[in-house]
């Protein structure tokens, strides 16, 4: 048999696609030509099979090996289709029997002794093979803790190309996967931990309960970054769709935990402000890799001095606010990532920043130039602003005895019931996901309700975005007052958290 197939994955972004491999031995002088545009990565896997097959105690053909990696037109990056090639060559060669390959996907990258190294995305590739109608997967043994969380397919994992070798033939078996380890409860910081500030942490239950963006502004050391860590704390876990979903993102990242790889607890990320803008939205030659705010898909994204990040930083992030997805094209293709997270920003008032806001050398010049690297479309897309004044008794009995996580947790989860209630039918979980124009006619509230939000448009101290992020954030007080539908003081509140002085 001169012609085999295997088949791999390949993929853009965290969707795969089923590659199939062909391998034709003969018709020329001995050599290896590799067609259907691989990368620089893909096209060194002529030197690395040939070793590996040699070292594993197997016949390199000494005729000319043509291998064709079909879409032809979609590209192929990586090295995680080197044991797929492998094999194929060595059944188009009649050296293994070709039976169990129909239906079955390898992923793998080999070393010159024949080890199977392992790669990343195994998650998303053997998704994307039981979604194409594959059987069975063949992977590293290293990725084994990661392939069991896919149901739906007969997972083997190879430490060797030679395991592969007589698997194929009948001769051994290969390791199968144990059960998927189950995370250890995980730390969280409560919030009784942080003194006064009632207005923040009101403002902090309101975003958890609704999933809304949220900024701290007021002088340091009064609690911004202690609140924002709190937030995950009071967050549902995610729902089986969303674990995959995430882990899905940290596969392709190359970032899961080998004792407990399905991520189940919202991600909490929080970048120093050097960062770059492809490490933060993503980024990288060929096809970009997932940024920061990828991997808080589903949790919070948390930029303290936010102020510091600079404008092209921040400004980058508009898109993925809006949408819950960001989208780069590079030079192999363009790929989509999702990014629906939960922005949580804290900043000093001015750059002195003193305890006291009477103790500041700034001039109002130098204050509002510091602030003003806040663009008004980017603080527009946030919905709760809070100042935050500095802390004037430190003993619990004069702030009174301040509420636990549990205590605070247990009243957002309610919210988010509700809520999930409301919109099920629709597809949204919480009601910033909600769009404006469902809010404005479905869901319409009367006029005496939004009267208020109306005068404010009317003058222009709100947005029309602003106004809909209005409605979404009185829908979530409703909720949290166990109400039917939000009334009058709902929308004034809301308006309250949208005060562009409270930047």
């Amino acid at each position: 048999m001169s012609l085999a197939r295997t088949w791999s994955v390949a993929l853009l972004g965290i969707d795969g696609r089923v590659i199939e491999i062909e391998a034709d031995i003969g018709g020329g002088m001995p050599g290896m030509k590799l067609v259907g545009l691989p990368d620089a990565g893909l096209r060194e896997a002529k030197d690395r099979v040939r070793s590996a097959v040699r070292n594993s105690g197997q016949s390199w053909p000494k005729e000319k090996v043509t291998l064709g990696l079909s879409p032809a037109n979609l590209p192929k990056l990586g090295s995680g289709y080197d044991l797929s090639i492998a094999i194929a060559v060595l059944a188009a060669a009649g050296k293994v029997p070709a039976t169990r390959l129909l239906g079955c996907v390898l992923l793998g990258e080999l070393a010159l002794d024949g080890r199977v190294r392992t790669v990343r995305g195994v998650l998303p590739g053997l998704l994307a093979a039981r979604k194409a109608g594959m059987k069975r997967a063949i992977v590293p043994t290293g990725s084994l803790f990661e392939a069991a969380l896919v149901d739906g397919l007969e997972i083997f994992g190879a430490t060797r190309l030679l395991d592969v070798v007589n698997w194929l033939k009948g001769e051994e078996s290969l390791t199968r996967p144990e059960p998927p380890g189950e995370a250890g409860p995980s730390e969280v910081l409560d919030l009784a931990d942080v003194i006064g500030q009632p207005e923040a942490r009101w403002a902090l239950e309101v975003a958890a309960a609704g999933g809304h963006h949220l900024l701290f502004t007021g002088p340091p050391g009064v609690g911004k970054t202690m609140l924002a860590k709190r937030l995950p704390g009071l967050l549902p876990p995610l729902t089986g769709e969303e674990s995959l979903e995430v882990t899905a993102v940290h596969s392709v990242h190359g970032s899961l935990s080998p004792s407990s790889p399905l991520v189940k607890v919202p991600p909490f990320v929080a970048p120093h402000h050097s960062v770059s803008v492809a490490a933060l939205v993503g980024g990288g030659s060929g096809l970009a890799s997932p940024g920061l705010i990828s991997r808080a898909h589903r949790g919070v994204l948390f930029l303290d001095e936010v102020c510091e990040f600079g404008p092209q930083r921040l400004e980058s992030l508009r898109t993925a606010l809006e949408e819950g997805e960001i989208r780069i094209a590079r030079q192999r293709g363009s790929v989509c990532y999702p990014a629906r997270f939960q922005l949580v920003m804290a900043t000093n008032p001015c750059p002195c920043a003193p305890p006291r806001e009477a103790d500041c050398s700034c001039s109002p010049a130098a204050r509002r130039r510091y602030l003003s690297r806040l663009s008004g479309p980017l603080l527009d897309r946030v919905d709760l602003r809070v100042r935050m004044r500095p802390i004037t008794a430190m003993s619990a009995h004069e702030t009174g005895e301040p509420e636990s996580t549990e205590v605070v947790r247990e009243r957002v989860l309610q919210a988010r019931a509700r809520a999930a209630r409301r919109w099920a039918e629709h597809g949204w979980r919480t009601n910033a996901e909600v769009p404006g124009p469902v809010l404005r006619r479905e869901f319409a509230l009367p006029g005496s309700v939004t009267s208020l939000l109306d005068r404010g448009l009317d003058r222009g101290a709100v947005t029309a975005r602003g106004a809909d992020r209005c409605l979404r954030i009185a829908w979530t007080l409703s909720d949290l007052a166990d109400a039917d539908r939000p009334d009058a003081d709902h929308v004034a509140t809301a308006l309250e958290f949208r005060d562009r002085r409270a930047a």
